[in-house]
């Protein structure tokens, strides 16, 4: 079972998104917020499998809690989805860099809604690759890149091309068709990189990819 809390300071919003998840065999709604402190807080005491955070809140901002439950150890199997009003607002590219683990646009159908909250649960893939390349690339080019850490040394050759192929939006299956692995191969590959470059998960890897220029907008089309 899926542990869902909703975190949005509009009641018909948190409403509309705990009828859609409730009518799923797979996912429950354990807790809801109306601002970033309280979901934080509600974090703490449910421990929530995906938290679907809205960017602009009273109190404490999504911005602000995201990067306050990525930062506790004691949350560390939580992941943050970021609602967002634009598919491309300044705030999200910092979610992403705090912990966030993808966006999705408030107006989602509701099958995808689903779909990230599965996806982002199982820490498989990242929301809407396409569009949040887009967006990392969009804001990526507007922050002074810092200077790759020594942890990048670390990686082997072939794990700097599985990252590129991560960064790039392919899912797990995807890099082991493109460099002739196993999915099983590729995922193991995946899991060394996070642990070698201490992220939470594949959005972590995107950005500090783009991040230490391993992968510029537009590297990989097709």
């Amino acid at each position: 079972m899926i542990r869902v809390l909703l975190a949005d300071d509009q009641t018909l919003v948190r409403a509309g998104f705990r009828s859609i998840l409730s009518d799923e065999d797979d996912v429950e709604v354990v807790a809801e917020a109306p601002n970033g402190e309280a979901a934080v807080s509600g974090a703490r005491e449910h421990r929530p499998d995906v938290v679907l955070m809205d960017i602009r809140m009273p109190v404490l901002d999504g911005l602000e809690a995201t990067r306050r439950i990525a930062g506790d150890p004691r949350l560390d199997g939580v992941k943050v989805i970021i609602l967002t009003t634009f598919d491309l607002d300044d705030y999200v590219y910092g979610a992403l860099r705090a912990g966030a683990s993808g966006f999705l646009v408030k107006d989602t159908e509701p099958a995808e809604l689903i779909h990230a909250v599965r996806v982002v649960a199982r820490g498989d893939a990242l929301i809407s690759p396409s569009v949040t390349r887009r967006l990392i690339s969009e804001f990526a080019g507007r922050v002074r890149r810092p200077e790759p850490g020594p942890e990048l040394n670390a990686l082997t050759e072939r794990e700097r091309e599985v990252m590129t192929l991560v960064a790039a939006g392919l899912s797990n299956d995807e890099i082991a068709a493109r460099l002739v692995l196993s999915p099983a191969t590729a995922k193991t590959h995946v899991s060394r990189i996070m642990t070698k470059l201490a992220v939470r998960d594949r959005a972590q890897l995107v950005v500090l990819a783009y991040e230490a220029g391993m992968i510029t907008p537009g590297w990989l089309t097709t």
